[in-house]
């Protein structure tokens, strides 16, 4: 955890189930919070950590060692629906590990016979694909482009997403001369962008459909998105405030069961986080919270689409901090 003021697994549980939310994602297989996760229907995205990426890389046995402990023994009193091998993997480690690591933790998943209830993916930093003023231009950058076709073609073949954080709260922040914060904040008046038969009115359609643009350009086209992060920070930094946070958060909820131009299907979407954390660095790193560690709300929000008449997969879930503190996005 980076907080240490946090909440305990138990009363989390039991704040996402008073607040309606149906999905959680665990940043590692945390024990505390799996058992309280255990009985209740809240569908779990579970991180396998970067940093034993390289052992589940070069040993089928560590990975079905890391299956049995961390997911067997929870199962199906948990309601397990991905995991993540990897959060932003880049660098030497995504060219080395990344790929071997999926495919072996892929094949302890089916081993087990969980292949059909547990798909086996990664999550990846939105800065993967090159800047772009077209969603349609979007490509794998340089680096990215080395590791990204063939771990897409694993995915496909195993009828599992791609999870992308996306964060229009950066692009932004990196770039204010360039971009009004209502097309980020989803409150511009009108269509912003305009990409041949595609109208964009907000930063957060784009991003998701510049990966569907790279994910084509690598032959790969039957591979939906899944938002594994996004959010807005409250407090320290340009346009984070809890009113810009208050608007980007409810406006994503409401927004993304619609889809996006490319692809007008729902989403699945997990906001992060749950809680402010004192003990990331200064700055929007501790204020991404929908609540203070004292479990009071930030801001005004509601979980609930108007729309709403039942609970599906696509309900939008933040991601609680019950796990070590995760590294730097970019």
């Amino acid at each position: 955890m980076s907080g240490s003021d946090l909440p305990p697994a138990s009363t989390v549980v039991d704040m996402y189930k008073s607040n309606g939310i149906k999905a959680m994602r665990l940043y590692c297989a945390d024990k505390p919070a799996l058992e309280a996760l255990n009985g209740t229907d809240i569908r779990v995205l579970v991180d396998v950590p970067n940093d034993v990426l390289s052992n589940l890389s070069t040993s089928k046995a560590a990975a079905a060692a890391w299956v049995r402990d961390n997911i067997e023994p929870y199962h199906p009193s948990v309601v397990f629906r991905y995991i993540a091998v990897g959060n932003e993997v880049a660098g030497d480690a995504a060219l080395n590990f990344l790929l071997p690591a999926i495919e072996n933790v892929q094949s302890a998943i089916t081993d087990a016979g969980l292949d059909k209830k547990i798909k086996v993916t990664t999550s990846v930093s939105q800065a993967i694909v090159d800047p772009c003023n077209l969603p349609s231009d979007g490509k794998f950058s340089k680096e990215a482009h080395k590791f990204m076709g063939p771990i897409l073609k694993l995915i496909a073949r195993n009828g599992a997403p791609l999870m992308v954080n996306v964060y229009p709260y950066f692009t932004y922040a990196y770039n204010p001369g360039d971009m009004d914060v209502r097309y980020a904040l989803f409150t511009a008046p009108d269509t912003v962008v305009v990409d041949g038969k595609y109208k964009y009115q907000n930063l957060f359609d784009a991003t998701v459909d510049s990966f569907y643009a790279a994910m084509a350009k690598e032959g790969v086209t039957g591979v939906k998105v899944l938002v594994s992060e996004s959010g807005w920070p409250s407090a320290g930094g340009k346009a984070a405030s809890p009113e810009n946070a208050r608007i980007y958060n409810q406006n994503l909820i409401d927004h993304v069961r619609k889809g996006t131009p490319r692809q007008p299907h729902p989403i699945k979407t997990y906001l992060f986080s749950m809680f402010n954390e004192n003990q990331k660095a200064k700055g929007v790193e501790r204020n991404w919270g929908l609540f203070y560690p004292n479990m009071k709300p930030v801001y005004p929000i509601s979980f609930k689409r108007s729309s709403d008449t039942t609970d599906t997969d696509d309900s939008p879930a933040p991601a609680p901090t019950l796990a070590p503190a995760r590294r730097g996005r970019y």
